[in-house]
């Protein structure tokens, strides 16, 4: 559709606020968009000209448009949001984010069991969540049933039951577990005070529980049962730590929702911080796709209606980088510039940023499709074809590198989880070691490297991969002996060709198969240990830091030892070079100098 061919419509959109819907040819619908003044916003993509070919692409191709007439701005914005959800058009933003989140059930039934499920359906239960973590899910799950003994039986506990004593207690009443509500050791009532607790653990308030669990300790010294109050002493004590790990916000801060947003192209992150009595219950990322000149404005208030939706969230208050209009009048939207409310919106920034860098470290790797079950699906899948003892969940590498035969370093990354540890990452400049020698760098590094992890007594590697063949794994073996860690950790040798794998002692390689994830991450790890020690020696060299085995000659300057390489480009071809051929680039007195050492040598 042209501006010529706009202008004959124009005059039939109203002035009102609602929603447009554009068409091409074929009735497909390409974009959903909402407006104050619903002819002003469309015109507006008539009249202006647009920095991005894809807005420029819409317009060509839009056919037809249709309007919906709404009481307000904020109905527009829940109707464009519902359509958006449901139609998925072509050009607009696309929220990455098809994940099925757990949630915590209690179930509806006498004495209410609770559990861990994906799947939510109309049965009357009670929801709790989502999580953003099953493991974090399970954690707390472990956590109320060590302090609220509650029944995992699916045992049909109804009075009638109960009454004619058709059940027996199990080993977990013995184990103390549970109360035995299926013999009726334990009432209605109690069960449910324990079900009361946990929702408020679920929501952050720890507060009251202990309190509860406070005046239990009282009443049970007060009754002399000494056991019994010692017992609520300890769970107190361990939910005063569990709290203390919690990421508590402020006294100040009770219930808020907190956002912020990076940009990068037509890729926008997001990130939320739910606080619930004024401590972060729940934190996650989303990635979106602008396909057309969406503002920050636009995009951020389109991730927060669905992740306030997603988390079931009933905050009145939202704490955002800039001002947006937010359908809902009842919501406060805080940009604050300093305080608690700052320091929370700084830690979401914070969260962003680190989302973005994992997303390029998973891209780096190919595995940004990747979740943190499979990536221990893969270390598994290493710990079976290399007989490991442990997951290698921990895995550093090393690798030699040097420049045309002269200038040696060394550098070893880490890998945690299947992931780059970048604050674990080390260079080493070769230290005692004259000269090129593979072997005796190895050595040298891997000495060094597990000599500080032991005096610092910090977690050692399950498994450690040297990128080199035979000689090089026998190197780093001694320095392994030598520091009396044989047999802690376990090191295998990598073939820079074929990329089979060794053993020390072992005359036969390992061959994983060649397209599996296992051997795709080794590789991996394999070629950022080049990366960041190709890196790391570039630098070095443009600074004219390094020395090379020219300038350890007694007479050799670094201007005469680089003289040298540039003609003969590496100390290799330096070491075979003809006496003559030497003093033509150094002179007579310089020359002999080095020839001499070299076939001495």
């Amino acid at each position: 559709m042209t501006a010529a061919d706009f202008q004959h419509i124009a005059s039939s959109i109203p002035h009102q606020p609602g929603i447009y819907k554009y068409f091409d040819t074929g009735k497909e619908l390409l974009y959903v968009g909402k407006a104050k003044d619903l002819r002003k916003r469309v015109s507006s993509y008539f009249s202006k000209t647009f920095t991005t070919y894809k807005t420029h692409e819409l317009v060509q191709r839009i056919h037809h448009i249709e309007f919906t007439i709404v009481d307000s701005e904020q109905d527009a914005f829940l109707l464009e949001n519902a359509l958006i959800k449901q139609f998925q058009p072509k050009y607009n933003i696309n929220l990455k984010d098809d994940k099925t989140y757990p949630f915590i059930v209690i179930k509806k039934e006498p004495f209410s069991r609770i559990f861990l499920t994906r799947k939510k359906i109309n049965d009357g239960s009670e929801y709790l969540g989502p999580f953003t973590s099953a493991g974090r899910v399970r954690e707390l799950i472990e956590f109320i049933k060590q302090y609220i003994p509650l029944r995992t039986c699916k045992l049909n506990l109804t009075e009638s039951n109960i009454q004619k004593k058709k059940f027996k207690v199990c080993l977990e009443y013995h184990l103390g577990n549970c109360k035995g509500p299926c013999e009726g050791l334990q009432s209605m009532q109690d069960y449910n005070e324990g079900l009361l607790q946990i929702k408020d653990m679920l929501k952050g308030n720890l507060n009251s529980v202990m309190l509860h669990f406070k005046k239990e300790m009282k009443r049970a010294a007060a009754n002399l049962e000494f056991e019994k109050a010692e017992m609520l002493k300890k769970k107190i004590a361990h939910l005063e730590n569990y709290q203390a790990r919690s990421v508590v916000v402020s006294k100040h801060v009770s219930n808020v929702d907190v956002f912020s947003i990076s940009k990068e192209d037509n890729i926008a992150y997001v990130n939320y911080l739910m606080v619930q009595n004024g401590t972060i219950v729940q934190t996650h990322t989303v990635q979106l796709e602008s396909k057309i000149e969406e503002t920050d404005e636009d995009v951020l208030s389109f991730a927060i209606i669905n992740l306030r939706e997603t988390f079931n969230s009933l905050a009145n208050e939202m704490v955002v980088p800039f001002f947006i209009e937010y359908p809902d009048k009842n919501i406060i939207v805080t940009v604050p510039k300093a305080g608690d409310k700052k320091k929370l919106l700084d830690l979401s920034l914070k969260n962003v940023n680190y989302y973005k860098e994992e997303i390029k470290k998973k891209k780096i790797l190919h595995i940004e499709n990747k979740t943190e079950s499979d990536l221990l699906n893969i270390l598994l899948e290493i710990k079976k074809y290399l007989h490991l003892s442990e997951t290698p969940v921990h895995i550093e590498c090393f690798d030699n590198s040097n420049f045309q035969g002269s200038y040696p370093v060394s550098a070893m990354v880490c890998f945690k989880n299947g992931l780059p540890s970048k604050k674990d990452y080390r260079h080493f400049n070769v230290k005692t070691v004259k000269g090129i020698n593979d072997f005796a760098t190895m050595k040298e590094v891997v000495y060094r490297r597990f000599k500080r992890l032991s005096e610092e007594k910090q977690s050692l590697p399950q498994l450690v991969i040297i990128d080199g063949g035979k000689g090089q794994l026998s190197a780093a073996m001694e320095s392994i002996d030598a520091l009396g860690l044989a047999g802690k950790m376990t090191l295998i040798g990598l073939a820079k060709n074929e990329e089979e794998i060794f053993f020390t002692k072992d005359s036969e390689a390992v061959k994983i198969p060649w397209n599996s994830d296992s051997l795709k991450l080794i590789r991996k790890i394999r070629d950022e240990v080049h990366h960041f020690g190709i890196t790391y020696h570039r630098n070095q060299r443009s600074k004219g830091t390094f020395s090379n085995e020219l300038e350890m000659i007694d007479g050799i300057s670094k201007k005469t030892a680089n003289t040298l390489l540039k003609k003969f480009k590496s100390i290799k071809k330096i070491s075979v070079a003809k006496k003559e051929e030497i003093i033509e680039v150094i002179g007579n007195a310089k020359g002999l100098l080095v020839w001499n050492y070299f076939n001495n040598k």
